[in-house]
């Protein structure tokens, strides 16, 4: 009989000093440490775009998009996660001096091969549980289609789909939208 290996449990403060250290990104669950892979070109291109398009609308109002180094961090009543989305935007955002968010209203994670399966299973079920969170956007990454979950005001969430570069997605918890055209502005897509 071979026994099995326990991994090492890493605490919350650990694993976020050792991130500030480290030349590879790491996402956290409940004391496990998992590294993450660099993104394509064609991920980041389409996640930078992202960020182009609703920073430029959210100036001077009270929301504040981050890039992919800045995590969230999710509690639950027995363990906290820290994922790295692609883009996010807050309202009420952590201390300058924190490298995470607590608070977030949107969520974007640009899908691909790699990452579809976490993308849209445990990582789309943490960031639901996330009381702050107004939409969450799944960006696809071989056609023009974002599919996106919007909080009702009774509850739960509903799901969008937007597909087609002449589609326009309304973001009024934010006060913007965010066109295709704009965010797979510079994306060639397979015939």
């Amino acid at each position: 009989m071979t026994a099995l290996e326990k991994e090492d449990f890493i605490t919350v403060r650990d694993y976020l000093a050792g991130e500030e250290i480290s030349e590879t990104k790491h996402e956290y669950l409940g004391g496990a440490v998992h590294a993450m892979a660099g993104a394509t070109n064609l991920h980041n291109s389409i996640a930078v775009s992202a960020l182009v398009a609703l920073g430029a609308q959210l100036r001077g109002k009270p929301y504040q998009p981050f890039n992919s180094d800045t995590k969230v961090r999710i509690e639950f009543p027995d363990h906290t996660r820290f994922y790295y989305p692609d883009a996010l935007v807050g309202c009420q955002t952590s201390p300058a001096s924190d490298h995470f968010q607590t608070q977030p209203v949107v969520i974007i994670e640009v899908l691909s091969d790699s990452t579809r399966r976490t993308d849209l299973g445990e990582k789309r079920d943490a960031y639901l549980t996330i009381p702050t969170l107004k939409v969450l956007l799944f960006i696809e990454s071989e056609s023009p289609s974002v599919t996106l979950h919007r909080r009702l005001q009774q509850g739960g969430f509903t799901i969008e789909r937007h597909r087609g570069l002449d589609a326009v997605i309304p973001l009024p918890e934010i006060e913007a939208s965010l066109p295709l055209a704009e965010l797979f502005e510079r994306v060639e897509f397979p015939a």
